[in-house]
């Protein structure tokens, strides 16, 4: 498996126009992280149907992009909690595929010893990942949380996590980003619009057509890009990390792309009209790479083979691995119920602490309000405040998305979304 390198751009590589430049050999890494991705999961579908998987499996089939390519955008100290479809963001952050092939078989070599299934596992110390939370959106005040530790810390971190289109419409979700606005927290919400919340598409559960418009309400920056090209969701989910690394507050990422299975191995996704699949089909992520490093000349037929050749080695040896590893013994189910000392819990100072205990911490408790709350038209006469109000509401603009990869496609806006059968 590759180890993350460096970003630095040597003169004598392509940058086609990138704003973060990435090396020859990054942009081999990205497609070597989305078709491990694709392929780990090929086998676990195989292992579900021969009755070796414990539990229910979630496929990321279309959505490899985007997960690879948010995470790729970090660097090693940074935070991530995944969920259920962001295996290529685990990849990416150090997990092997052995971790995901004993994790979903139950072994007791697998990250929890055997006692969770899918992607519910993490690692506080040294890849910085937290468990995912099956309740949609309480990630997002989580992260947040991260995100503030971070910065008092003085460890100059960005927290990142991803959210479906569905799940932007619980209440967590809602008052997370509101907290993470209101504290300016260096955290990156990634929504992964697929177009399906389980059965129902989004046009019938959010009055919106873009979901980035809900950074709005929140008055924080927010960016939309086509989720199935790896180069522009790169691109922005850096530019993202480092406004949010600077300082500048939370940002959210809308990335538009397609679940192309259902919700689960259960789910035949019946409900998805043909014709939305086949447009989907034709956007696949990972040929649309593959002809970009064509185009590009990024690689040879001999490098694409050896990527290829090196994925089956490490898939089969992991899998080897998976299937003979034991399962946990019964005495196992009365461990770890509680945590009684077998997790150090202690501050990483990266800051004298000095600066953020009184007296250097304290502030006069006096606020400045500007113009006391009250609105633009306050002073003027009875009864005109209304009409003024009117004329200066802002009217809704069109979003417009990232156009920041070399890959010459259409919009994944531009036809008209068909709709759910009845």
């Amino acid at each position: 498996m590759p180890a993350r390198r460096e970003q630095r751009m040597p003169a004598k590589n392509k940058t086609n126009g990138m704003k973060f430049p990435l090396t020859r050999e990054q942009q081999l890494d990205l497609y070597y992280w989305m078709k491990l991705n694709r392929t780990l999961e090929e086998q676990l579908v195989r292992l579900f149907r021969q009755n070796k998987i414990v539990g229910g499996l979630y496929s990321s089939l279309g959505q490899e992009a985007t997960s690879v390519g948010t995470a790729f955008a970090l660097q090693p100290r940074d935070w991530i909690a995944p969920m259920i479809r962001n295996v290529g963001a685990l990849l990416v952050k150090g997990y092997k595929p052995r971790d995901i092939f004993t994790q979903y078989m139950a072994r007791y070599t697998s990250p929890t010893l055997g006692k969770d299934g899918t992607s519910h596992f993490g690692d506080l110390q040294e890849r910085h990942v937290v468990s995912p939370i099956s309740m949609l959106g309480d990630l997002i005040p989580v992260m947040t949380g991260v995100a503030l530790a971070g910065r008092y810390l003085g460890q100059k971190i960005v927290a990142m996590t991803w959210i479906g289109d569905g799940g932007t419409s619980t209440g967590a979700f809602h008052e997370g980003m509101n907290f993470a606005a209101a504290q300016k927290a260096p955290f990156v919400c990634v929504i992964e619009n697929n177009q399906w919340a389980y059965s129902t598409p989004v046009e019938l559960q959010v009055p919106l057509r873009d979901l980035a418009d809900r950074a709005k309400a929140y008055g924080v920056a927010a960016y939309m890009v086509d989720g199935n090209d790896a180069l522009a969701v790169y691109q922005t989910a850096k530019e993202a990390v480092e406004r949010c690394r600077a300082g500048r507050g939370p940002v959210i990422i809308e990335a538009k792309t397609m679940r192309m299975r259902g919700h689960a191995q259960h789910d035949a996704a019946e409900y998805v009209p043909k014709e939305m699949f086949d447009f989907w089909k034709g956007r696949d992520p990972i040929a649309r790479y593959e002809k970009y490093l064509d185009a590009n000349k990024l690689w040879t037929a001999r490098q694409r083979a050896e990527i290829d050749a090196r994925i089956e080695r490490e898939l089969k040896e992991d899998l080897e691995f998976a299937e003979s590893s034991p399962f946990p013994p019964p005495e196992l189910a009365e461990q770890g119920v509680y945590c009684d000392g077998c997790h150090k819990i202690e501050a990483h100072w990266q800051r004298p602490i000095e600066e953020v205990t009184p007296p250097k911490s304290s502030v006069e408790p006096v606020w400045k309000v500007e113009t006391f709350g009250a609105p633009d038209s306050a002073s003027a006469p009875a009864g005109q405040s209304a009409a003024a109000t009117d004329r200066a509401r802002p009217r809704p603009a069109k979003a417009k998305p990232a156009a920041l990869a070399p890959v010459k496609t259409k919009s994944p806006n531009a036809p008209a979304r068909p709709r759910a059968r009845r």
